[in-house]
Order: structure tokens, then C-alpha cells, then sequence
């Protein structure tokens, strides 16, 4: 789930930061393990005839995956369609003409890739002027493949964080197999070596930050039990170079009955420097202090409010809710304000904030990049990218300046350098291929550095918004993209996507195989902009939190029945697809409206939602489902729970549901006992779970390609044949 990181900038835990979202990118090794779930399991789960299978890697368990793969590949991977989807998919996935996505280091542009010939992938550097070339003169500075190989491991990148101003040494983070949890080791640019005796920080769901460049702020599962009951950790320590582990000292607790708590360090072109220290109490709250040598001391902003970042001296927060601060000044949710740091410092619990940006009733902010002297900021408008220089003027104000870009498109923030004033944007729409932007944020001025290639003939296609009239009488914004001069005969195969939750915005993004394996081949694709997201701000996302969660899966129904309305499909010819939380709301759409689809691809998903908070990190998203523990948020949740839902004798539609064994995020508990429960019925379900890849396809880009082969195989069977 594509969960946005509600902790300070990397603070938020691997994982965390991405939540819920299996969008092919975030939203854990678990700590926590599954047999623990298991045993602590209340008394009416022995009543679960499936509960085996929430033991990922019991023998039974994965007797019981392999023969499940066996039956599901030999109906897919031998349909007539197969082959040639699979063959390309994997020459899109392994193209090297794809657009290498830059980060700033130091100076020089770095980037993580992986092909047909790094399977594990090869982090590697160049020039900022050789980047902006057609033929950037790469140099390795991690090779993965190598590294996995020497040390007969299986490991596979999770980022780095380097320590500013310097940006030489930085913190690796590896991930065996692609689950959440990482072993963390020091790396000097300089040598391109691991520091011999330098920081390291074994296996586990942990983040660091580095408060000086001596210093590590690291939280992690210190003892056994030191984890929330999501989880991940909630006590921050302090590691000195030269330290062994034992010796790191205590900075900061929170509560085991939190999400989650760790730190971050900003610092600004002018070299001011803010360290933080932040639990959460719930998902989508926040509480954060300010690091001083004699502790921590409380910052006077909501819950719901985080820290941005730091440019010129001045603290950027992103506003969820409504907030008045210290002088009375009141400012809305889904706001931009900024306050003096040196004002912070003195007097962290009363402050006086300057607004930066305010939206309209139709935007929301999308992100953030700090430069030396501005911010970059992307937005949305009725779900279309814009993007804005905000620069800091005399004494505390912000001077906005638009900057002219394209319009109908999706344009993200790309990353900024805070030792110059150079920012990225990505920008793509669904027949647009992807480019990447380059932003002088002192100027104004723009520049396209690197435009993918077309990748599939999207000359006859053509992008629709329309709007549905969902149950409440909201309206519920929907594109639609296919062939120019499509026939309203309801003959067209078609396949509806959305996400719903944890204030995610779905936008137009451009897809390679989506355009290649369905588009060209006379599919119609549809992005639905359903409530739980974040498209429209703060309320989109709250208007379906908890108990009021119908309202996302009723504006998903009324954008099935106006497709149908419409003629542009009919239920013989209409599919949905979602994953992780969207794979929840796929769950619920075939429970609730088996009727309206003929393909249901239910990706990565949480199912059983009378025990999520026992599975894996199900205990951190109370915030957005609700708990068994309180009475009516249980009633509810066994109202819309897909496992508790099935019903012997009901016609369903054939559903795809895949997982991965190594998804310590959602776990891969729930498809397992969802398709053994459809067994049980003999319902007809087809099942797959990857061996690796964490809370997504695969770990390698082989791997995602057979997935992606899969689902489309699927699709075709359904919705074409």
C-alpha cells in the first residue's frame, strides 16, 4: 500500500515510507514472526480452518504454494497468449534505453539500475553535465551482483543515505531477497568500499539517520520485544563511530502501542542544521521534537502535521488538518506554512507560522524538492500536474512562481540539490512517454534532459475524464484511455484501476507494458480517482477512514455501472485490478458486486480483516481500517472483510490472486487463506505467489516481467477471448 511517509523525511522506517503500496514500485523482513501471530491468535481464530498458512514458511505452508503454482501455471503459461506477452514483457523490462532516475549526491548524479546483465542491480554515478548527455559515461560504485555473489548472499538495494554537508560516507541499506527489513553497512564514495570498522547495523525493520558525521541515530529492535506492536521500532539511539551497538545510548522512547518512531537530520545550502526525533502514535499522526544535547523537546504543531524539509533557515510543514498557531493565524488543511528555525530552536512548543501555500477545492500538494535557496513543488489540479518555484523573500514571505509545463499531464517532483539550486521533475502522462525535467529554481528556466522512447504506437489512442455519480452523490473523476473512434457497443475489453486509501494519489503515468500488451492489442484502460486517496486533499482521503470505508468501495461500483452506462464496456468485458490496499478493495468488489466483472486481479492484498492486525504490520494501519477491539469498528470490518464474505453457492467471477513469500509489509497470508477458503467452496480461483520481491511483483526485473505476463494472460482470457 502506497502509504506516504507520515514520520519527518527519512525518519519514516523502511517500509513504512511506503506503506501499503504495491504500485510496482514502496508502501519488511518482519521482526514479528508469523508463527508468534499465530500462536497469540485469540480464541475464536481456532475456528479458522486456514490459519496454517499464516506460517509463511512452514513445510505445509509452502507444499501447499508450490502445488498451487504448479496448477496456475500450467493453465497460464500454456494458454496460446502466453509466450508472446511474456517475451514482451521481458524486452520492455530489460530495455537499456529506459530513463535512469537521478538523485543529487555530492554534486555529481547518481543512480540505481538494473538489466539483463545486473540482476540484482549496480549502483553507479556520473557527471551532472554527462548525464544530461545521450550517453552518460557511468562509473559502478556498488555492484550488486558481485557483492551477492562474494559474500553468498542474495541482496537487493533498499537506498542510501549520505551524510550532509559532505555527502562522502553514506548508509547502504540491503535487503535479502526484496523484503522490507535491511542490513545497513557504511560506504565511502571516495574508495567505493564498505568502511572497514565502519557503522553497521545487522538485519532487521530499522531506520537511521546521521546526526553528525560521526554520529548515527538509529531505531531498530535493541532487545528482543523492543518493537510496537506493528512491528517496528520505537527506541531511538545514539551510535558513536567506533562504538560497538551495545554501546549506543537511549535519546529517545515512544510506546510499544505505537506504529513506529525514528529520527532525521535536515540540512540547508546555508549549512543550518534541524535534528528531529518523531513517534506515531497512529498512522497518520505525528509527534515530533526537537533533538537538543539535554534531550528532546516537544514541537507545538497537530498531530497530523509533519516536517518537510529546510531551505533558507526556514521549516517547512505539510498541514493535514486545520491548525492556528501561536499568534492565532489560522490555516487550512492541506496547507504549506513555514516557520523561522531560529524561532524554533528558542521555543519549540509556541510557533508563528508564515503561509506558503493554501489549496483550492479541487488541489492538493503532490511533493516537495529543496534546492539551496527555494522549494519545487509539484500539485495537482482535478488530478492534472503543475508545478511552482517557491522562493523565501524578506522577512518571512514566499515569492510563487509558476513554471510552464504541458498541460493534461502528471508531473512529479523529481529530487533537489540543496547545494545549488538544480531541481528534477518527472513528467508522463498515459500516451506520453515518460521524460525527466531539469529545474533551475533560481531562473525559473526548464530543461528536458532524457525522454523515453515511445514504447508502444499510441497514435490512434486518445485520453477521456469523465465523472461518476457514486452512491452519496459524489462525484467520482475518471479517466479512460483507448482507441480514437471506439464504438459505444459495450464490446470492449476493459480493464479498472484505482487504490482508494492512506491519501494516495493515482495520476496519469505512462506504462510500457500497459500500452504494449493491452492498448495496442484494443484494450481500454481506466484510472478511477475514488475517494481514500489524495487527489483532492486531506478530506478525499478522510471521507473513507475507518467505519465511513464504504463510501471508497460504492464510488469504485459507481464507476464500474457508468463505464457500462456509458457503453463502453459491459460487465462480460470489464476487469478491475488493485494491489495491497487496492488489492483489499479488489476483495471487497468481488464480494460485494460479483456481477459487474469478469476478471478480478487481486494483487499482494489484505483479505482477512478480522485478523490483519495480526499479520505482519497489519497492527500499524488501525488508523485507516479501524480495530477489532472496538465493537463498532469490528462490525464493520466483518461487514466488508472479502475472507469473511465468501459464500458457498455464490457465482463469482474467476479471480487472479498473487502474493510473495517474502512480503513481510501485508504478508502473503491473506491470499493464501483466501484462495484455500474458495477451495473449500470449489469456487474456481486462480493462485500464484512469487518466491521473492517483498511487497511487490519480483525482485528482479525477470521476475516482474513473468508476473506482469501473468496478469495480462489472465486479462486475455477473460476479457478478449
Amino acid at each position: 500500500m502506497e502509504l506516504n511517509a507520515r514520520l519527518v523525511s527519512r525518519v519514516a522506517l523502511t517500509g513504512v515510507a511506503l506503506a501499503l503500496c504495491a504500485c510496482g514500485q514502496s508502501k519488511d523482513a518482519s521482526t514479528t514472526s508469523t508463527d508468534t501471530a499465530t500462536a497469540s491468535a485469540t480464541p475464536a481464530d481456532t475456528t479458522d480452518p486456514f490459519i496454517w498458512l499464516e506460517q509463511v514458511s512452514s513445510p505445509r505452508a509452502m507444499a501447499w504454494v508450490d502445488s498451487q503454482n504448479v496448477k496456475t501455471l500450467a493453465v497460464l503459461e500454456h494458454d496460446t497468449s502466453y509466450a508472446a506477452l511474456y517475451s514482451e514483457a521481458v524486452k520492455l523490462a530489460e530495455d537499456r534505453d529506459r530513463i535512469p532516475s537521478p538523485d543529487i549526491i555530492g554534486g555529481q548524479v547518481y543512480n540505481f539500475w538494473q538489466d539483463a546483465d545486473h540482476v540484482h542491480g549496480i549502483w553507479r554515478r556520473t557527471s551532472l553535465a554527462s548525464y544530461q548527455t545521450s550517453s552518460p559515461a557511468w562509473q559502478t560504485v556498488l555492484d550488486l551482483d558481485a557483492l551477492s555473489k562474494a559474500e553468498k548472499a542474495n541482496w537487493f538495494w533498499k537506498g542510501a543515505d549520505c551524510a550532509e554537508p559532505a555527502e562522502t560516507r553514506c548508509i547502504v541499506s540491503l535487503s535479502d531477497g526484496g523484503e522490507d527489513a535491511v542490513t545497513s553497512r557504511e560506504f565511502d564514495l571516495t574508495t567505493n568500499k564498505f568502511v572497514k570498522d565502519g557503522f553497521v547495523i545487522p538485519h532487521g525493520k530499522q531506520s537511521s539517520t546521521w546526526e553528525d558525521p560521526n554520529t548515527l541515530l538509529i531505531a531498530r529492535e535493541w532487545q528482543p520485544g523492543d518493537l510496537t506492536t506493528s512491528g517496528y521500532p520505537f527506541i531511538v539511539k545514539r551510535l558513536k563511530r567506533g562504538q560497538p551497538l551495545s554501546a549506543a545510548v537511549e535519546v529517545f522512547r515512544g510506546a510499544k502501542s505505537d506504529v513506529s518512531a525514528g529520527a532525521a537530520a535536515l540540512t540547508d545550502g546555508g549549512g543550518n542544521h534541524l535534528v528531529l526525533v518523531s513517534h506515531s502514535p497512529s498512522f497518520f499522526e505525528n509527534e515530533s521534537y526537537i533533538l537538543t544535547a539535554t534531550g528532546a523537546d516537544s514541537i507545538g504543531i497537530p498531530g497530523k502535521a509533519r516536517v518537510s524539509g529546510l531551505v533558507d533557515g526556514r521549516v517547512l510543514i505539510t498541514l493535514d488538518t486545520v491548525w492556528t498557531d501561536s499568534k492565532g493565524k489560522p490555516f487550512t488543511a492541506g496547507s504549506l506554512v513555514s516557520v523561522q528555525l531560529a524561532a524554533m530552536k528558542a521555543n519549540p512548543a509556541k510557533l508563528e507560522a508564515t503561509l506558503v501555500y493554501a489549496p483550492g477545492p479541487r488541489e492538493s500538494l503532490n511533493g516537495l524538492s529543496i534546492t539551496r535557496n527555494a522549494v519545487v513543488m509539484t500539485r495537482l489540479d482535478n488530478v492534472r500536474g503543475r508545478a511552482y518555484v517557491y522562493t523565501p523573500a524578506s522577512p518571512s514571505g514566499w515569492v510563487e512562481s509558476k513554471l510552464d509545463l504541458p498541460d493534461n499531464l502528471s508531473i512529479g517532483s523529481g529530487g533537489g540539490d540543496i547545494h545549488s539550486n538544480t531541481a528534477f521533475l518527472s513528467v508522463a502522462g498515459f500516451l506520453t512517454p515518460s521524460s525527466v525535467m531539469m529545474v533551475d529554481a533560481q531562473t525559473h528556466s526548464l530543461k528536458t534532459i532524457k525522454s523515453l522512447p515511445a514504447k508502444f504506437d499510441a497514435t490512434g489512442d486518445t485520453v477521456e475524464q469523465f465523472e461518476a455519480t457514486s452512491k452519496d452523490g459524489t462525484k467520482i473523476p475518471y479517466f479512460v484511455v483507448h482507441k480514437r473512434g471506439m464504438k459505444l457497443d459495450g464490446n470492449n475489453p476493459t480493464i479498472l484501476y484505482a487504490y482508494g486509501g492512506f491519501q494516495v494519489s493515482e495520476t496519469p503515468n505512462y506504462s510500457a507494458a500497459l500500452g504494449k500488451l493491452w492498448l495496442e492489442r484494443g484494450g481500454v484502460w481506466v484510472l478511477a480517482n475514488i475517494r481514500g486517496g489524495g487527489e483532492f486533499g486531506p478530506a478525499w482521503h478522510e471521507a473513507g477512514l475507518k467505519t465511513h470505508r464504504q463510501v471508497i468501495y460504492d464510488d469504485f461500483a459507481a464507476v464500474g455501472r457508468d463505464l457500462v452506462a456509458r457503453k463502453i464496456t459491459t460487465t462480460r468485458r470489464l476487469g478491475i485490478e488493485g494491489g495491497s490496499n487496492g488489492g483489499l478493495l479488489m476483495g471487497v468488489e468481488f464480494t460485494q458486486h460479483p456481477e459487474l466483472w469478469n476478471a478480478v486481479d487481486i494483487q499482494v492484498p489484505l483479505l482477512d480483516m478480522l485478523r490483519y492486525e495480526q499479520i505482519e504490520a497489519g497492527a500499524s494501519w488501525v488508523g485507516e481500517y479501524g480495530s477489532v477491539s472496538v465493537p463498532a469498528e469490528r462490525a464493520f470490518l466483518a461487514s466488508i472483510s472479502p475472507y469473511n464474505n465468501l459464500h458457498a453457492g455464490e457465482k463469482y467471477p474467476l479471480p487472479f490472486i498473487w502474493t510473495t513469500t517474502k512480503d513481510d509489509r501485508v504478508g502473503p497470508q491473506h491470499a493464501r487463506k483466501f484462495a484455500a477458503k474458495l477451495a473449500s467452496m470449489n469456487i474456481p480461483y486462480l493462485f500464484f505467489e512469487v518466491t521473492e520481491g517483498g511487497h511487490g511483483s519480483g525482485a528482479s526485473l525477470k521476475e516482474r516481467a513473468h508476473t506482469t505476463a501473468l496478469e495480462m494472460t489472465y486479462f486475455t482470457r477473460q476479457l478478449m477471448n
